[in-house]
Formats: structure tokens, C-alpha cells, sequence
């Protein structure tokens, strides 16, 4: 009999599935966490490089040969790339506390739980390229698939977090399909931006160690020129979309993030002519990276907010929650089961 089996018997999420139910506001705030965390090891990473501690840690999965932690003649950059590394863990605790809140919440939704173990393998990968990284002495190959790796992370954490404060029904456009293909250029614009912006990382002077480190054989110049010439595209595109969002009297809520974006995309203009005309300092291009990662979370809001899947179903976090196996509350089922 399904209701026969014993506490030990089943999968650790359905038993504190059994006993824990978060409301829908919890698992958007978990779920906005994951977002923040992906942010912070994206900057965090930058200032690693900038600090030039990329190999403050000179092996990895330890950080010499015979210790796992730091040594005091490491010094300071040791410790920065230490302190770097701990960050992973911490960014495991966030997502596994989406996981399990999304898979505590009544009604079970697969989406979110499958969108919290994308997030957990991409940290899990993330962290093996780290390690390839820095065993590769700051490919910048390896340096630049890091940042996408990252990017890659935090495009799956605000899916999660815009899912998580939606419905379940099937997507209905909320924009003709033209505007819905601007937007998806946009999208596809932005990402070009942001890979030519590694290249630049890959070419410029800021390697992340102070030996010297390969770098990619490009002129820098030429590729920080092709990086501007995105940077028109993408503002180009975002005005041609405001203008028809405004054309087709679109909703509020996407010319409202379209405006949102511009902003961040001007501000980030500014960052970027700054840190050119001041010679790269480090703090500027440090805001930079803050920066792309904020424009890349407007153009995915952007285009999520070109379709509706209807309101979220927000249950009384308090109520009983039959269990699907025995029919009855689910605490009474864990108890049946044990006995």
C-alpha cells in the first residue's frame, strides 16, 4: 500500500514537504536570493581578477599542494581567492533552500524545482571551470567561459525568480510577434555584447595575476571598438522597442522595464567611457561588471514580460495539505506511515 511506507523510505524533500509548507511569498524571496547570490559571485570574481589574485591560490581543489586553506606567506591575495572559493558554498545553501522551498510549496511545481537543480548543476560546473582556471594559469579562454558560465547561472536564477511569481497556464503573448521578435534580437544582442565584453577581459591588461599571464592575440583597441559598436546596437533596439511598445499600447508593465533598462544601459554607457579615459582603474571596472550583470537582468525581464501565464494560485500557507498518497493531512500520512 502507498501509505505504508516509512518516514526513512522516502525522498527527503517530500518529508519536509510533509511538514513544512512556505508561503508564495517566501519561495519569490528565495528565489530573488538566488538571483542576488549569482550577482555577487559574478563580482566577486571580477575582483579577484582585479586584485590580481587569480592564482592567489596556486592549485585548486586546494589552495597549495599542502594545504587546503591559505598560508600566511600567501598573503592577501591568497586570502581573496580563498575567500572567493567559500562563496560557492554559500551560493549552494541559497539554491538548495530554493529547491527545497519550491518543492515544499502546495501544489507541487515541477517547473521551479527543475529550474532550482539547473541552478545547482551550473554551480557545480562553475566550479570545476574555476578549478580549470586556475590550473590552466588564467587561460583567458578558460577566464572568459567562467563569466559565461556565471551568466549562464544568473539567466537561469531570473527565470526562477519571474516563474516563481507566475501561474502554470500555457504563455499567451501579450504583444504582436513583431514586437516579441525585437525583443528576442534584443536578447540576442545583449548576449553578443557580453561574450565580446569577455573577449575584451581576454585582450586587455587586467590578466588577474601579476606574472605574466597569455593573453588572447587581438588588438584590444579594435575589440573594445567592435564592444562599443554593440553597445549602439543595443540602445538602438531598446528605443525601437520602447517606441513600439508605445505604438501598439502594449501593456504597462513592459514599457516600464523597457524604460528600466535604458537607464541602466545609459548609466553603464558612462561607466564604460570613464574607466577608458581614466586608463582602466580597477574600482570602475569593477562597477562595469556590476553593471552588465543588472542591464543583462533588465533584458531578460524585458522579454518575460512580453507574455502572461496567468496569476499564481497563493494557498493559505496554514491550511492542511492532503497528501496525494493517503488523502489525509499530510502530517496524519507521515504518521500512518511510521506506525
Amino acid at each position: 500500500m502507498p501509505n505504508s511506507l516509512k518516514p526513512l523510505e522516502l525522498n527527503p524533500l517530500e518529508l519536509i514537504a510533509r511538514r513544512w509548507q512556505p508561503s508564495a511569498a517566501f519561495v519569490r524571496r528565495a528565489a530573488l536570493a538566488t538571483v542576488v547570490m549569482a550577482v555577487i559571485i559574478v563580482v566577486t570574481g571580477g575582483a579577484v581578477r582585479l586584485s590580481q589574485s587569480g592564482l592567489g591560490c596556486s592549485t585548486w581543489p586546494k589552495c597549495t599542494p599542502e594545504s587546503l586553506t591559505p598560508t600566511a606567506a600567501m598573503g592577501i591575495n591568497g586570502l581573496i581567492e580563498f575567500s572567493n572559493r567559500m562563496l560557492t558554498y554559500v551560493l549552494c545553501v541559497v539554491v538548495g533552500l530554493f529547491i527545497i522551498a519550491a518543492r515544499a510549496r502546495h501544489p507541487h511545481r515541477r517547473s521551479l524545482t527543475r529550474l532550482g537543480w539547473a541552478q545547482f548543476w551550473l554551480v557545480m560546473s562553475n566550479a570545476v571551470i574555476g578549478g580549470v582556471t586556475v590550473l590552466t594559469g588564467l587561460n583567458p579562454y578558460i577566464v572568459s567561459s567562467h563569466f559565461l558560465a556565471a551568466t549562464a547561472l544568473l539567466t537561469v536564477a531570473v527565470l526562477s525568480w519571474q516563474r516563481a511569481g507566475e501561474g502554470d497556464e500555457e504563455p499567451r503573448d501579450v504583444v504582436a510577434r513583431p514586437v516579441r521578435q525585437l525583443a528576442w534580437l534584443l536578447v540576442a544582442a545583449t548576449g553578443a555584447l557580453t561574450v565580446i565584453g569577455t573577449v575584451v577581459t581576454g585582450t586587455g591588461p587586467h590578466a588577474g595575476d601579476a606574472q605574466k599571464v597569455h593573453r588572447i592575440p587581438l588588438d584590444w583597441q579594435e575589440i573594445t571598438q567592435l564592444h562599443v559598436d554593440f553597445v549602439y546596437l543595443v540602445v538602438g533596439l531598446t528605443v525601437a522597442l520602447w517606441f513600439m511598445l508605445r505604438a501598439v499600447k502594449a501593456p504597462a508593465a513592459p514599457r516600464r522595464m523597457v524604460g528600466e533598462l535604458f537607464a541602466g544601459i545609459a548609466l553603464q554607457g558612462v561607466i564604460g567611457y570613464v574607466q577608458y579615459f581614466l586608463g582602466l582603474p580597477e574600482i570602475v571596472i569593477g562597477l562595469h561588471m556590476l553593471g552588465s550583470t543588472l542591464v543583462w537582468i533588465c533584458v531578460l525581464r524585458v522579454c518575460l514580460s512580453l507574455r502572461d501565464r496567468g496569476p499564481l494560485q497563493e494557498d493559505d500557507p496554514e491550511a492542511p495539505v492532503l497528501s496525494e498518497e493517503s488523502g489525509v493531512p499530510a502530517p496524519q500520512a507521515a504518521s500512518a506511515g511510521s506506525r
